[in-house]
C-alpha cells in the first residue's frame, strides 16, 4: 500500500483537532517521509526534535536555543503562536516521566489543538501515561507497496550505474518473484538488501533471488518470533488426505487470480485447523500448502511468545501477526496451537492466556490482507470453544492414521527420498505389517532399516524392514485410549482429512 492513505488519515486527524498522532513502526525513514508529505500538503512548518540536538526547523539553519531536554522542547511548543507539525523522535524513553512532563505534554497538546498543529512519534510502541492516553491518535503506517519496490529497484540500478555497469538479467516472472520475497520488509531493508545483490558482482541475476531470500529470513527472525520459509523452499509431499488436498485445490485458482476471485465474489480463504493423531502428518501439511499455492510460509512457535514482563506477550502477538500482514499474501502457520490458547489458561498465569486469546480473535476476525492461518493440534480439546466456533476457520480437518494404500504410498515417498528404489520391496506386505502405524513411525522404520543394513553390512530388503517394524510399538498401541478419545471428539465436530 502506499502513502496516499495514511497521508490523508493523518491530514484528518490533524484537521479535526487530535494533536498527538503516533506512527508504530520500524521504518523511521518512511515516517519521516510521510510526515514531510504532510506538512507540505498542510503548509505548515515542520520541526523535528531529538534529545541531541533540541527543536529544528528543517527548511532552516541551526536549533531552537535550550530545546535539548524534552521538558524545554514542550514549554516552548506550549508557547508558540504558529500553527506546526513536531517531529518527536525518542519520546518512548521519556514516557511516562515525570509529572511535570506529563504536565507540560498536555499543555503543548491543548496549544496545537487550538492551532490546528501537532507532534507526531514514529518509532517503538509509545506508552502513554493514563492522563494522556485519550489524547494519542493511532495513523496505521503500511509497508513500501509493490509499485513503490519496482520504483526503489529502478533507482538503486541508476545510482549504482554510476559508479559501475549493472547488468539486470530478470525475467518478468523472476521480477516478480523478487518483489513478493522484498514484501514485508522496511523501506531501508529492500534497500539494502538489493543494494548488496547488486554491488557483490554488479548484475541482478535469477540466482539473487536466493540471496535476498536469506537476507529476508535473517531480518525477519532476528526478533525471535517467526521463522520464516521461501514459496519455492520446500519439496514436501504428502501422501493420502484426499479430502484436504481437495480442499486446497479448489481455492487454488483464487490464490492465484485472486481480483478474478474477488469479481467473482469470492474473499482469500481465512484458515484451516489441523487436528488428529501426532505423527500423521499435520505439520508437513504447513509446507504443502505454502508450496503447493506458491506462498511465503511464517512459523509461529507458541512459546516464542511468552514473555515475563507485563504486557510483553500480548505485544509480542501483536508484532508477528502484523509482521505476517506485512508480508501478504502468505501462510502463517501455528504448530500446536493449544500451547499458546488452551482453555485452562486463567488466573494461574496472571491472565496471560485470557488476553492473547482475545488479542489473537480480534485479529482473526479483523485482520488485513490474505493471511491464511493454518493451525495444528494435538489436543483439540483443550483449545476453546471461542476458538473453535463455525466461522474461526474455513474448516477443521481429523488426520487418522493411515490406511493400508497410504501406508503404501508414505513407504514409497521416504525411500524415494533416501534414494531407494522402491520397486525392489515389497511395500504391500510392509504396509500390512504396519497396521496402526503413523507417518512418522514408517519413516522410522525405513530410517532404522538403514542404519541396521548399514551397521551389519547386510541387504536392505523386505525382511530388514520387517523385522524392524515388528520391534517397534507404534503410539497406536502405547496411547490407544487417547487416540479413541481424539477420534471420539472428532465424530461430528471435524471432516475426515482422508
Amino acid at each position: 500500500m502506499s502513502l496516499a492513505n495514511p497521508l490523508r488519515d493523518a491530514e484528518l486527524l490533524v484537521r479535526s483537532r487530535h494533536p498527538l498522532l503516533l506512527l508504530e513502526t520500524d521504518d523511521r525513514r518512511r515516517a519521516r517521509t510521510l510526515i514531510s508529505l504532510l506538512a507540505d500538503r498542510m503548509e505548515l512548518p515542520l520541526f523535528r526534535w531529538t534529545r541531541s540536538r533540541g527543536l529544528i526547523r528543517l527548511d532552516e539553519e541551526g536549533s531552537i536555543y535550550q530545546t535539548r531536554e524534552a521538558e524545554a522542547a514542550l514549554r516552548h511548543i506550549g508557547s508558540t503562536e504558529t500553527p506546526a507539525l513536531y517531529l518527536m523522535e525518542g519520546l518512548e524513553a521519556a514516557m511516562p516521566g515525570s509529572e511535570l512532563f506529563q504536565a507540560k505534554m498536555a499543555d503543548a497538546l491543548d496549544r496545537l489543538e487550538e492551532l490546528h498543529g501537532a507532534i507526531l512519534h514514529a518509532g517503538p510502541h509509545l506508552e502513554l501515561p493514563p492522563g494522556l492516553r485519550t489524547r494519542g491518535s493511532a495513523v496505521p503506517l503500511p509497508g513500501p507497496s509493490r509499485d513503490e519496490l519496482r520504483e526503489l529497484l529502478r533507482r538503486i540500478v541508476r545510482d549504482v550505474n554510476r559508479r559501475q555497469h549493472v547488468s539486470v538479467e530478470l525475467s518478468r516472472t523472476e521480477l516478480d518473484r523478487l518483489l513478493d520475497q522484498l514484501q514485508g520488509l522496511t523501506h531501508m531493508e529492500a534497500e539494502k538488501v538489493m543494494t548488496r545483490a547488486i554491488l557483490e558482482d554488479g548484475r541482478l541475476g535469477a540466482e539473487d533471488l536466493r540471496h535476498v531470500a536469506d537476507a529476508k529470513r535473517r531480518i525477519i527472525e532476528r526478533e525471535g518470533l517467526l521463522e520464516y520459509y521461501p514459496a519455492e523452499d520446500s519439496r514436501a509431499r504428502v501422501a493420502g488426505l484426499h479430502a484436504l488436498n481437495d480442499w486446497l485445490r479448489k481455492r487454488s485458482a483464487l490464490i492465484h487470480d485472486p481480483e478474478g476471485a474477488r469479481e467473482f465474489g469470492l474473499e482469500f480463504p481465512r484458515g484451516l485447523l489441523l487436528t488428529g493423531v501426532p505423527g500423521c502428518g499435520k505439520s508437513l501439511c504447513a509446507r504443502v500448502v505454502a508450496t503447493e499455492w506458491g506462498l511465503p510460509l511464517l512459523r509461529l512457535d507458541p512459546a516464542s511468545l511468552y514473555n515475563r514482563y507485563i504486557g510483553e506477550t500480548e505485544k509480542n502477538l501483536a508484532r508477528a501477526v502484523t509482521l505476517a500482514e506485512e508480508m501478504a499474501p502468505v501462510v502463517l502457520w501455528i504448530d500446536e496451537i493449544e500451547k499458546a490458547f488452551s482453555s485452562g489458561g486463567g488466573t494461574e498465569d496472571g491472565g496471560v492466556s485470557r488476553r492473547i486469546l482475545g488479542t489473537f480473535l480480534n485479529w482473526m476476525q479483523e485482520r488485513k490482507g490474505p493471511v491464511f492461518l493454518l493451525a495444528t493440534a494435538n489436543q483439540v480439546d483443550l483449545l476453546p470453544a471461542e476458538l473453535l466456533r463455525k466461522g474461526r476457520f474455513d474448516e477443521i480437518f481429523f488426520v487418522d492414521l493411515p490406511d493400508a494404500e497410504t501406508r503404501v504410498e508414505i513407504l514409497r515417498i521416504h525411500l524415494e527420498n533416501r534414494n531407494r528404489d522402491p520397486s525392489n520391496l515389497d511395500l504391500e506386505r510392509l504396509a500390512d505389517r504396519t497396521d496402526g502405524f503413523s507417518g512418522a513411525e514408517l519413516e522410522q522404520v525405513v530410517v532404522s532399516g538403514l542404519y541396521a543394513a548399514f551397521a551389519d553390512g547386510t541387504d536392505f530388503d523386505t525382511e530388514l524392514l520387517a523385522r524392524e517394524a515388528g520391534s517397534t510399538r507404534p503410539l497406536s498401541a502405547t496411547a490407544r485410549e487417547r487416540i479413541d478419545e481424539l477420534r471420539s471428539w472428532a465424530q461430528g465436530r471435524t471432516t475426515p482429512a482422508h
